[in-house]
């Protein structure tokens, strides 16, 4: 990187677009901004996505986006994984096109912002069933709750449409100054939106839970946010598509044809803004994905992995625009991470129903 509070944290095999690093530029020239982090899943969008950026005397609305909120929660469910029956759970996921499909009441008593509760949406959004695959670090797998023998099940879902109507009323391309009306305004809304977000991630894993037949009950044991701005001690922290390193553990997923890994974050994250990559970030755009992978695939092979786990998915074009190339290495992701010591891995998690609708 060219430019003097602009960083990339990668490495020589991880592979980010010229693109990606251009936007990040153009993110580091906007007034007040003191820092941009380009991680190693930055990826080119509306944004640069994969990223975190310190600002002072103002914020920013359009660098978090319109999914304010949008996040990971890594439940356990009760069900050991020696009853889990890969046929039986497929069929019955098969008989919904979409979670909107279950009816969801809303155990709060504040007004829901937003209809969807307790869906999951589209994209990128996805619901998975995995179990432990490999241990790396004993101890801090074992105060994670991973040993238990359990299914566990990742969501990955955000504000449902509410982020969206936040951004379109308080978008402003010179971002909004610190104290205004405006600003006040727009942080009470998006913290409000964080808190649906985390609670919409609940709904929809006791709701996936509920209609297999079996016990809804799950536990937390990670959540974490990727696109949201807090205010520090040195300023306005955004984050789009990167996690806190406060966290006492992150879960940094690839595809659905690949390993989710559960990490501790290192001692000192102070070089990346103390942010931690999402995910493995998206190699192509999703409008060129069935063009490039068509003739590889069937109507069945689409719907498996490597890991013989299936896919539930009603919408082929979304099967292809979330195919496992269409996004990058998350090996390579988490080997740049290592390499600046930002984490270390606790376990990895194997894939055993990816749910998306």
């Amino acid at each position: 990187m060219n430019q003097e509070n602009c960083i990339l944290i990668s490495s020589e095999k991880n592979w980010v677009e010229q693109a990606a690093k251009d936007q990040l530029c153009g993110v580091g020239r906007l007034p007040g901004v003191i820092k941009a982090v380009g991680l190693p899943d930055l990826h080119p969008g509306k944004i640069p996505v994969g990223m975190a950026v310190l600002s002072q005397g103002r914020f920013y609305p359009h660098l978090i986006g319109n999914d304010i909120g949008c996040g990971m929660s890594l439940f356990q469910s009760e069900v050991r994984q020696k009853k889990f029956r890969m046929d039986k759970w497929v069929t019955r996921l098969n008989s919904i096109r979409e979670l909107g499909d279950i009816p969801c009441d809303i155990p709060y008593e504040e007004k829901c912002p937003f209809r969807d509760f307790g869906t999951i949406g589209t994209g990128n959004h996805f619901a998975e069933f995995q179990c432990l695959d490999q241990v790396y670090d004993e101890t801090a797998a074992g105060k994670l709750g991973l040993m238990d023998g359990k299914v566990l099940l990742l969501i990955h879902s955000g504000s449902r449409g509410y982020g969206q109507d936040i951004l379109s009323r308080f978008y402003s391309p010179e971002g909004l100054e610190d104290g205004t009306p405006e600003a006040e305004a727009y942080l009470a809304e998006h913290n409000n939106a964080l808190l649906w977000a985390e609670r919409n991630r609940l709904a929809a894993a006791a709701k996936l839970l509920d209609h297999l037949g079996v016990d809804s009950q799950v536990k937390l044991l990670m959540d974490s946010c990727h696109n949201y701005v807090e205010q520090t001690k040195e300023g306005w922290l955004h984050r789009k598509g990167s996690v806190s390193a406060g966290h006492r553990a992150v879960v940094i997923p690839g595809s659905r044809g690949s390993l989710t890994y559960v990490c501790v974050p290192g001692k000192d994250t102070g070089l990346s803004l103390n942010s931690l990559s999402h995910g493995a970030g998206r190699k192509w755009a999703r409008s060129i994905c069935k063009s490039r992978i068509d003739r590889m695939y069937d109507r069945n092979s689409i719907r498996s992995t490597k890991y013989k786990s299936q896919v539930v998915c009603h919408d082929t074009n979304l099967l292809f625009a979330e195919a496992p190339e269409a996004y990058k290495n998350v090996e390579q992701v988490i080997g740049s991470l290592q390499e600046y010591g930002l984490i270390h891995v606790a376990a990895t998690l194997r894939p055993l129903i990816t749910f998306k609708g």
